[in-house]
C-alpha cells in the first residue's frame, strides 16, 4: 500500500530502544543511592518493594497519569517520608532517575532507519514518557518533541496527535504515527485521522476485532524501505 504523507510522529519507547533494560537500571540506581543516602529508606523500599509503591503511587494520583516525571519524583518523596527519610533528599534522588532514565540502548535497525526517515520527511517525537531527546543525542533528526507532560493528556487522546500535527504544519490524514503499542500508538492516531504504522516489536497482539493499521513492520528499517519506494517522494499521489 502507499499513500502520500507530509510528515511522521515517532513514539520512542518500546519503538527506538526497549525500555525494560531502562526500568532495571532505574531500580539499581536508586536501591544503590538509597542505600548511601537514606539507609532507613533502602531497608524498609528494597527493590520489589520500591515497585509495589510505585505502583501504589501512580494508582493513587490518576491525575497525574500524563506526568511520569511528576509520578517519579512523588514515589521517591513518599518512599523517603514512610521510611523516615530526609524528604529534601527528593531533588537528588529524581536527577539520579533521570540520569539513568536517559542511558538507552537503541533497537539494532533503529537509528540507521531514523536517519533515513527524518531525511525524508519531518519527524516529530509524540510520547507518554519522559525520555530527553537532547540528553540522548538525537535532538537534532525531529523537527519537534511532545511529551503528555507538556501537553496536559497522553495517547491515545485524539488531542495530542492533533498537537503533533498542529506543530508540524502538516494536517491530521497527511501525518502518519509510528509506535509500537497498538492501542495508545496505531488505534490511537487512527481515530485522531492521522495515518497510522504499527511497528509490532513482539509486546502487543493486536486487539481482536480492532481495524488495521495502514501499515504494520517488525522493524524500522521496513518503514524507511517503505518511504523509500514512495513514487517521487513522499508528497506524490500514489499509484496504489
Amino acid at each position: 500500500m502507499s499513500f502520500p504523507i507530509r510528515a511522521i510522529t515517532l513514539d520512542l519507547d518500546d519503538t527506538l530502544w526497549p525500555f525494560p533494560p531502562i526500568g532495571a537500571r532505574i531500580e539499581r540506581v536508586l536501591d544503590d543511592w538509597f542505600r548511601e543516602r537514606s539507609p532507613r529508606t533502602a531497608e524498609r523500599f528494597p527493590i520489589h518493594a520500591m515497585r509495589e509503591l510505585r505502583e501504589r503511587v501512580f494508582a493513587e494520583n490518576p491525575h497525574l497519569v500524563h506526568d511520569l516525571s511528576a509520578l517519579r519524583r512523588l514515589s521517591i518523596e513518599t518512599a523517603l517520608r514512610e521510611s523516615g527519610g530526609d524528604v529534601a533528599l527528593a531533588d537528588e534522588g529524581y536527577q539520579l532517575f533521570y540520569a539513568a532514565r536517559n542511558q538507552v540502548e537503541f533497537y539494532p535497525d533503529a537509528l540507521d532507519a531514523l536517519h533515513r526517515i527524518a531525511a525524508r520527511v519531518p519527524v516529530a517525537a509524540l510520547s507518554n514518557g519522559n525520555a530527553d531527546l537532547h540528553t540522548i543525542g538525537l535532538a537534532s533528526l525531529f523537527h519537534s518533541q511532545i511529551h503528555a507532560r507538556e501537553h496536559g493528556a497522553a495517547k491515545p487522546e485524539a488531542s495530542i496527535f492533533h498537537a503533533a500535527c498542529e506543530r508540524l504544519g502538516v494536517a491530521p490524514g497527511e501525518v502518519l504515527h509510528v509506535g509500537d503499542h497498538p492501542e495508545l500508538d496505531a488505534l490511537g492516531a487512527m481515530r485522531a485521522g492521522l495515518r497510522a504504522c504499527w511497528l509490532d516489536r513482539g509486546d502487543h497482539a493486536w486487539p481482536h476485532g480492532a481495524p488495521r493499521a495502514d501499515l504494520e513492520f517488525t522493524t524500522l528499517t521496513a518503514l524507511a524501505d517503505w518511504l523509500d519506494a514512495l513514487p517521487q517522494g513522499p508528497d506524490a499521489e500514489p499509484n496504489a
